[in-house]
């Protein structure tokens, strides 16, 4: 006797004699039997293995089942219907009338689609275009997408531009991952001032309730020293300096940014090497005053330089 199960497939037989055997799945025939008595439980198992050994685009088209993954970052989420070429499964074109209802189709079909889909689509499109620009990975971008969706559903965009939002939700992944961009980093990538920048994330903040870490300071560090090609010896005594301001417990409350361009400043000066204020100011987007009185509070707490 052949029972079918749904989706349930934590089976076993009912025979008193067969509880203590367990069940075997045969993947090849899509059966699971009993490993006591050999009654069949469950026949024609949908197969859910996915045949991933292709190298190549054409072996992947060929072996996919299922497509791509789903992504937050896509408007529809990646399961939109989209009506090809004029062309049939056999890929002769298609006649003239036929053709003439299939544009008809696509008309009404992009018609079709409500407002919201169409603001989330340029939406994604900016973040797109952020991510090329700032560099960051696509779990951050996937994040981001995360956050702007609660954003829209929680109804913030109101009185709300579309750029500075998606921004704000931007900034506030690379907090919750710890990628060190700034505010202005953010704002110039957006084209948007830091001012509106900076009061829409403390809104969706407050509103979605998220809880953003600070930085940590050595990753800008790292950011800083790239960017000027420093070499590795004094990015670690740079790291050195950090440690120890920390233990002093005078990093608190300090700009995370101007506190690693400081530390990176006093490195270079302790290796030999002449590097003005000005030019570590413009690489870490902040003033050369504050990485001066930065730089001046270093030295004198850890006795540097005299």
């Amino acid at each position: 006797m052949v029972e079918h199960y749904s989706n349930d497939y934590d089976v076993k037989c009912k025979l008193d004699a067969c509880k203590t055997y367990p069940a075997i799945t045969d993947s090849e025939r899509g059966e699971i039997v009993c490993g006591g008595c050999g009654l069949i439980l469950v026949q024609n198992m949908p197969d859910s293995s996915y045949e991933n050994n292709g190298y190549s685009q054409e072996d992947f088209m060929k072996l996919t089942r299922t497509g791509p993954a789903t992504s937050l970052t896509m408007f529809d989420k990646g399961l939109s219907t989209v009506i090809g070429d004029n062309k049939d499964s056999s890929g002769k074109a298609l006649t003239s009338k036929t053709k003439y209802e299939f544009n008809r189709l696509r008309t009404w079909d992009q018609r079709s689609k409500s407002r919201k889909t169409a603001t989330l689509s340029k939406a994604f499109t900016l973040l797109h275009a952020m991510k090329t620009k700032l560099g960051v990975p696509d779990s951050v971008v996937e994040n981001a997408a995360y956050i702007y969706r609660k954003t829209v559903s929680a109804k913030l965009t109101r009185g709300r531009t579309m750029a500075s939002l998606v921004s704000a939700s931007l900034y506030a992944a690379c907090r919750e991952n710890n990628i060190p961009r700034t505010l202005d980093d953010i704002a110039s990538a957006g084209n948007i001032e830091r001012g509106v920048l900076s009061r829409d994330l403390r809104t969706i903040i407050k509103k979605l309730g998220l809880s953003l870490n600070q930085y940590d300071t050595t990753s800008f560090i790292s950011k800083i020293s790239n960017n000027m090609n420093l070499d590795e010896k004094i990015k670690r005594d740079a790291y050195d300096i950090l440690i120890r301001c920390e233990k002093e417990q005078i990093t608190a409350g300090k700009h995370p940014v101007a506190q690693a361009a400081a530390s990176l400043y006093i490195a270079c000066i302790l290796n030999g090497k002449n590097i003005s204020q000005k030019k570590f100011a413009v690489e870490s987007g902040v003033s050369d005053v504050t990485i001066r009185n930065r730089a001046v509070m270093i030295k004198k707490t850890l006795k540097l330089l005299d």
